[in-house]
């Protein structure tokens, strides 16, 4: 492990998770955003459903880990939805056993530090028509489970569909994100990060950059005489990544 000791976000779920970091990913723009003041881990795995997840969380999230996530974004669900197969193979998970899963995780990431902060990401609504209504049915059962255990969940399937031609745009295959679809992902947990009154707040206008101090060895001032401090530039990025919040 390196030092300093920073913050730790743990992107954890299926291949929406797992292609976060691709091409303008959610992922990628949270690291930039968070590149001196938080460590965004990627624990993504293409075509996993809730079941697997299970199988291995232990191993992903060990309880006795000397330090432990300050921030769990968890996405499962989608894979789950998939029609079942009569051979009983495949992705599949009934779902009743879906939500239980997902109760399971939950339970296991609370239990892991009181620090510890979790919010999960409902399925979006991807663009095939035939089987965009199994996600709706498992995308509200997020938001029910979420409300019962009081986990902040994120809309998806509201939040993207809020765009203009988000079928469009939104999706590289229908099922995974764009740069476009994944800039509405970064908004939604931006916002949860800076109004839920957690302590320490985790948005990134409220986390010291590292080695933020003035140093003389800076870029020289126009001025000639001081040095500009370069340690924070969140806003910039925000602008370049066009997610710019006029209430910011």
């Amino acid at each position: 492990m390196v030092g300093p000791e920073r913050p730790q976000f743990v992107l954890f779920g299926s291949s929406i998770v797992q292609l976060s970091f691709s091409d303008g990913g959610w992922g990628s723009i949270l690291g930039d955003l968070y590149s001196r003041k938080a460590d965004i881990v990627l624990r993504g795995y293409s075509g996993w459903n809730s079941r697997h997840a299970l199988l291995v969380l232990d191993q992903v999230f060990p309880e006795d880990a000397a330090v432990q996530p300050s921030l769990v974004i968890v996405y499962f669900g989608g894979n789950d939805s998939v029609k079942p197969h009569p051979s009983g193979l495949g992705q599949h998970v009934p779902l009743p056993e879906y939500v239980e899963n997902m109760r399971k995780i939950a339970i296991h990431l609370k239990g892991l530090s009181e620090k510890t902060r979790i919010i999960f990401l409902t399925a979006p609504p991807i663009n095939e028509d035939q089987i965009r209504e199994f996600y709706r049915e498992y995308s509200e059962a997020c938001l029910e489970l979420c409300k019962e255990m009081d986990i902040k969940a994120i809309d998806l399937w509201t939040a993207i569909q809020k765009g203009k031609d988000w079928q469009s745009t939104c999706f590289l295959d229908g099922i995974h994100f764009s740069a476009e679809g994944s800039k509405v992902v970064v908004k939604e947990i931006l916002k949860v990060l800076k109004e839920k009154d957690w302590e320490p707040n985790l948005h990134y206008n409220s986390l010291p950059a590292e080695f933020g101090e003035d140093s003389p060895y800076y870029p020289l001032s126009s001025d000639g005489k001081t040095t500009l401090n370069l340690s924070e530039f969140s806003f910039d990025r925000i602008i370049y990544w066009g997610i710019h919040d006029e209430n910011d």
